[in-house]
């Protein structure tokens, strides 16, 4: 069972895996696109989401505990300046991890890594239900102030057959006197 496994341990010790994590990080914020083993690939998302992340918040200590992760001022910078603001409205999901090829030599599966380029599409959609929404709810006010207009409308008249009505009831008053 898997239970509390949270990663994986690529056959590595701990300090190996960390250093191997930093090395793809780097490779990966510098290119923005590389290859490697599926599993390194699956891995190392965990931990370039987490890096992307920090950098939208934005703040120094945000700052701080990225260079704790990956010590290289230049591409913490470049993460907090030029990659967070990019996906400043993607709520996640900022790597992309594609099957690629298995390697010559031990068939090992290959994955190639990337950044997300495109705008999110899902904000588009959103966009297109507030207009739709906007325009249902400019529909609905509309006929509230027509439904208003009649009710005005009815109004008035019941007002007039009233003081119709009452001027009738005085002429049969001074008629009967």
């Amino acid at each position: 069972m898997r239970h509390r496994k949270d990663h994986s341990k690529l056959n590595r010790d701990r300090d190996h895996r960390k250093a191997l994590m930093r090395n793809l990080l780097r490779a990966l914020f510098t290119h923005e696109k590389i290859v490697t083993t599926v599993p390194k690939a699956k891995e190392l998302r965990r931990h370039s989401d987490k890096l992307i992340t920090l950098g939208k918040r934005g703040d120094l200590h945000a700052r701080r505990l990225a260079l704790a992760i990956l010590p290289d001022k230049k591409l913490v910078k470049k993460i907090f300046d030029e990659l967070a603001p990019r996906y400043k409205n993607r709520p996640g999901g900022y790597t992309r991890v594609l099957r690629y090829r298995n390697r010559r030599g031990d068939n090992a599966p290959l994955a190639v890594v990337e950044l997300v380029q495109e705008e999110l599409k899902i904000r588009v959609r959103k966009k297109k239900i507030q207009e739709e929404r906007e325009k249902l709810e400019a529909e609905e006010e509309k006929k509230k102030e027509e439904i208003q207009e009649v009710k005005e409308e009815v109004k008035a008249e019941t007002q007039e057959e009233a003081s119709v009505e009452r001027q009738e009831e005085q002429e049969n008053k001074e008629e009967g006197n």
